[in-house]
């Protein structure tokens, strides 16, 4: 068998010239989307994420605004910037750049980001209207949105519908799997989270017409464990040793052993190429929805 490859590049970027377009619509009414993204401390791979960030922010012709702050930055001071961004009507949209220092509570942060402006859909206001169904109410995670995407794309190159499908998410987590569960649930799949725990993982992947990997474990999900046709999502991204390459060289893989995987799957994504590129492009997606809210659009 020969599998669709999901182009997650393609779909990110016909994804961000939709948004680029509605953006200028909007702006051309006076309103132009705001994007606020803050990083604490120096972390190199943060520094590249929000990085991307911005650049596809002013792609999009957002007024983009970034926070740099020093790794000693302690949580009065980061709830403080929090709140005036909160309070800034030119801002729709609030980032602050995960992981954050030891001597500030994530949560609490999380927390204080107005559900409105919540771009990252992490706040319990945003996962409870999403457990509940409220869509149209509520901002949803970039990579789970993302994801659904990549679906969609697959379900329309195969000639399938999602209704019914039996799909099976691998990891539990409240950014990815949990969320993921909701959307796959809204469209009417039978869904299951599996984990770590799960008795026979192996038997109840190979169920799925539908399986997301999402555990941060390079290629644990083996080429035995798909059901033949099925659509496979890959949102790990994990770096391991490519002594091929060199010494000391790496190589970036996903949660799914991309090459065994793929001789059976109907449809699989590549990792890199594959999800990543749409987690950014939803992100710019919610930034938009968010100043369509704000002035009732």
């Amino acid at each position: 068998m020969s599998s669709y490859l999901i182009d997650g590049k393609a779909v990110s970027k016909a994804t961000l010239a939709k948004v680029g377009a509605e953006a200028a619509a909007l702006i051309s009414r006076g309103l132009t989307p705001g994007l606020a993204v803050v990083l604490v401390g120096s972390d190199a791979a943060s520094q590249v994420y929000v990085g991307a960030k911005g650049k596809a922010a002013k792609d999009c012709g957002f007024h983009s605004l970034q926070f740099d702050l020093p790794e000693t930055t302690g949580q009065a001071e980061l709830l403080a910037l929090v709140r005036r961004l909160n309070a800034d009507p030119q801002v729709h949209g609030i980032l602050v750049q995960l992981p954050l220092p030891r001597q500030v509570d994530s949560t609490t942060i999380l927390e204080t980001i107005a559900p409105e402006k919540d771009v990252d859909g992490f706040h319990p206001i945003n996962v409870g209207l999403a457990a509940i169904g409220a869509f149209d109410r509520a901002l949803i995670p970039c990579t789970p949105a993302g994801s659904m995407i990549l679906i969609d794309h697959a379900c329309e190159a195969l000639g399938r519908k999602l209704d019914g499908a039996e799909a099976v998410i691998i990891g539990r987590s409240n950014i990815v799997g949990k969320p993921m569960a909701q959307l796959l649930l809204a469209r009417n799949c039978t869904v299951t989270i599996a984990h770590s725990r799960t008795r026979d993982l192996a038997h109840v992947a190979a169920r799925a017409d539908v399986l997301v990997a999402a555990v941060g474990r390079p290629e644990m999900v083996k080429g035995d464990w798909v059901k033949p046709g099925a659509i496979v999502i890959d949102v790990g991204i994990n770096r391991i040793a490519a002594p091929e390459k060199g010494e000391g060289k790496t190589r970036l893989v996903g949660d799914v052993a991309y090459t065994e995987a793929a001789a059976r799957a109907g449809a699989i994504t590549p990792v890199p190429g594959g999800v990543g590129p749409m987690t950014i492009a939803l992100l710019m997606s919610n930034v938009l929805t968010a100043a369509k809210r704000s002035a009732g659009v």
